[in-house]
């Protein structure tokens, strides 16, 4: 057994719906969250640029000694996952492979839809990620920022739950705005007939109500935070590192933006208060020292010996 954390991290308040269902799945384990709000979004910056991200606040995670990394964003993940698993001494997670995983076990007609950002959606993660599960399946990926956009504003319109504000809105998600722009993304993947399609975005698990009534009720909606709970749950499970039942859980959050703001947009987002947010400066990440990938040292030395893998 193992009491120690689990470090979540996002480009923002998105991971909070991976966060929402690690919660759920294992009442029993502690959250160490970080929102790395100010340099929010991700989805439209270069790789590389969230790799480094990606690399910076595992770091700092990992000084904390958390038990496990979780890259509770599908950016983050595309761009950072295999470069963090070879830096990092602890599990760690990405939101892409469990998704994916779900969708080649869903698809009955092996169509497979993806809406994501513009990020996600270049690299290839998800179209990479069913092949090597089941290369007869086709995906169709779509990019769909203006969703993030619409949750975000969603998010700042006020209290109640999201649902609340999908339904009372007239501002953002009345049907002429919200439905005409979920329209123009859905409707190529409705005609190539998917029976699947993957929330590839942490924001997107909040519009799912409204995307299926879009999508019609025989296309089954995967969600990358349930998956991912999921997975997070039989790796510490297979590892012997869940908390014992008697531990007493602490959830803490932190951002690189308004901490106030963070929680009260956050109690949205997980249906319940969040107390406390503390505030993180982005150079305390900057300046953080990111230990050497083993895999690529491994592969030098063998080099230097004539033995390198191919």
């Amino acid at each position: 057994m193992n009491d120690a954390p689990i470090g979540i991290f996002d480009s923002g308040l998105g991971g909070l719906t991976v966060a929402s269902e690690i919660a759920r799945a294992l009442p029993h384990e502690s959250i160490l969250y970080v929102g790395d709000t100010a340099r929010c979004p991700y989805g439209p910056r270069p790789l590389e640029d969230v790799r480094e991200f990606v690399l910076q606040i595992g770091s700092w995670l990992a000084e904390r000694r958390v038990k496990m990394l979780v890259i509770a964003c599908n950016t983050g993940t595309a761009a950072g996952l295999a470069a963090a698993q070879r830096t990092f001494d602890v599990p760690v997670i990405g939101v892409v492979e469990p998704g994916a995983r779900a969708a080649v076990k869903a698809t009955c007609n092996r169509k497979v839809g993806v809406i994501a950002t513009t990020g996600t959606v270049e690299s290839g993660a998800y179209s990479n990620a069913v092949r090597a599960l089941d290369a007869g399946v086709t995906v169709f990926s779509v990019a769909t920022p203006k969703f993030v956009d619409i949750v975000e504003q969603g998010l700042h319109m006020g209290p109640g739950t999201f649902e609340e504000l999908i339904a009372d809105s007239s501002e953002v998600f009345v049907r002429p705005t919200f439905f005409e722009i979920a329209r123009d993304y859905l409707d190529p993947l409705k005609r190539v007939g998917v029976d699947t399609l993957v929330l590839g975005c942490t924001h997107f698990p909040l519009l799912a109500p409204a995307i299926g009534q879009v999508m019609g009720r025989k296309v089954r909606l995967i969600s990358s935070a349930q998956e991912t709970a999921r997975e997070v749950s039989e790796v510490l499970g297979a590892r012997r590192w869940l908390a014992p039942r008697d531990n007493v859980p602490r959830h803490r959050f932190l951002t690189t933006g308004d901490a106030d703001e963070f929680a009260r947009l956050g109690s949205v987002v997980l249906r319940h208060s969040i107390r406390s947010v503390e505030h993180l400066r982005v150079s305390e990440f900057e300046t953080m020292t990111i230990p050497p990938m083993r895999a690529e040292t491994v592969a030098s030395g063998l080099e230097e010996e004539g033995m390198a893998c191919s």
